[in-house]
């Protein structure tokens, strides 16, 4: 790895990004595993986590715009701390709705703790060219995806975990008969503490246009930034990079349901979806090193293959503990080889003076996705069985990816997949 990639500010970034996504996933993790059949179980009906899912991504699609504008405006750096302070308090809002069994509250710290996380988008994003050279953005980006998966590893194998401490021995009370009501938020504050220590080592970064005037439109930013975006591939490349999130938002909601289809605990159900996270980061570290100094675009349809086949083994093959994690693993490793050529390349793409408002666009692109995932997930579970329902939803995320693959491919493979240099609009 070059020694650029070790540098205070980089660091202190991978630092601050591990520690925001482990606090995210702990807590929407807690939150599906209560309401699938938890201390809140049937409180928002069936395919609830759907609910909850959308509850976290909603905000990042209304303020990505704000927060592309945001970052341009301002030192990346001073957005970054401001958004770790905040999360301090937001954590202490989801210690006292655990800690009183208030469903609502839990929910309306979720929907906190996502709108923070929607302002450092942008900047963490758009302050990754401005710490590394950008021959070394694919191994940047593979670097920070493998943190980010590691920090959604920590955090839902931690959820889960948390989960059968807190919940204790179901009854008909929140906690259960030996829970720890007071543990999942005393985690919370405890990591957003560690966050706000770690940001506070990012290097001085200069604000990208100073002069930038706020449209307060939360559509604004992205419609101008769209027909900027489409004027070059760079369009094309946001919705590619945002489909991944379809996927990944189905993954997601179904994944928890093995805890009841293989009669795993709440501990073993977040280790496959730590596994997922790993294998992603496995994936994006590989992407990286395999990029070299260049940005490989071909890597992304050997990534839609790869993802399509395990997709399609998952909807298939009669699941038993072990061999749902081997291919989850192995969805998720290729799912790496998708995602980090087309983030290099929405970073490479996008004009310095700009570049908060693009990738917040992206962002935004990308949770809208993710939301749809959320939704369409809510939509179809109902109607399969139990024991059917993750099989046959996989198999429908197979066929998505595939779909997507073509359509992508087809308007991209001259621009960027036929090995022409690809120019800044």
């Amino acid at each position: 790895m070059s020694s650029n990639l070790v540098k205070r500010g980089f660091l202190s970034l991978l630092g601050t990004q591990f520690l925001g996504a482990a606090n995210d996933n702990i807590l929407k993790q807690l939150l599906i595993f209560m309401v699938i059949d938890g201390a809140w179980s049937g409180r928002l009906g069936a395919g609830g986590q759907g609910i909850v899912g959308l509850c976290f991504t909603l905000p990042f699609i209304l303020l990505s715009g704000y927060a592309g504008q945001f970052a341009d405006r301002n030192s990346k750096r001073s957005v970054s701390v401001l958004v770790k302070v905040i999360e301090i308090p937001i954590a202490i809002i989801a210690l006292v709705g655990f800690w009183t069994g208030h469903l609502w509250v839990v929910l309306g710290a979720l929907v906190a703790l996502s709108c923070q996380s929607a302002f450092f988008g942008p900047a963490k994003y758009g302050m990754i060219p401005e710490l590394v050279e950008p021959g070394d953005l694919s191994r940047a980006n593979g670097t920070i995806n493998m943190m980010t998966n590691i920090a959604v590893i920590a955090g839902t194998v931690a959820g889960g975990i948390i989960a059968d401490v807190y919940y204790g021995q179901p009854d008909s009370t929140v906690g259960g008969a030996n829970g720890v009501l007071w543990l999942p938020g005393a985690v919370m504050v405890a990591v957003a503490v560690a966050g706000l220590g770690a940001v506070l080592f990012l290097v001085r970064l200069e604000a990208g246009d100073r002069d930038l005037k706020y449209d307060w439109n939360p559509f604004a930013t992205y419609v101008a930034s769209i027909r900027q975006m489409s004027r070059s591939p760079l369009l094309m490349v946001a919705l590619a990079w945002g489909y991944f999130y379809l996927l990944a938002g189905l993954a997601l909601l179904i994944i928890p349901e093995y805890k009841d289809v293989l009669a795993i605990s709440y501990s073993r159900t977040g280790l496959l979806l730590g596994i997922m996270g790993v294998a992603i980061g496995a994936g994006s570290v590989t992407a990286g090193l395999v990029s070299g100094h260049r940005i490989e675009p071909r890597l992304v349809p050997v990534g839609a293959v790869g993802l399509s086949v395990f997709f399609v083994l998952l909807g298939v093959v009669p699941p038993t503990f072990w061999n749902v994690a081997g291919f989850i693993f192995g969805a998720g490793f290729f799912a790496g080889f998708y995602i980090i050529p087309l983030q290099a390349l929405l970073q490479q793409l996008s004009p310095d003076d700009e570049r908060g408002r693009f990738l917040g666009t992206a962002n935004g692109i990308s949770f809208a996705f993710l939301a749809a995932g959320f939704g369409l997930f809510a939509i179809i579970k109902p109607r399969f069985g139990f024991d059917s329902a993750p099989q046959r939803i996989f198999l429908i995320s197979a066929a998505l990816m595939i779909a997507g693959m073509v359509y992508f491919m087809l308007r991209l493979r001259r621009s960027v997949f036929g090995g022409r240099p690809i120019l800044r609009p």
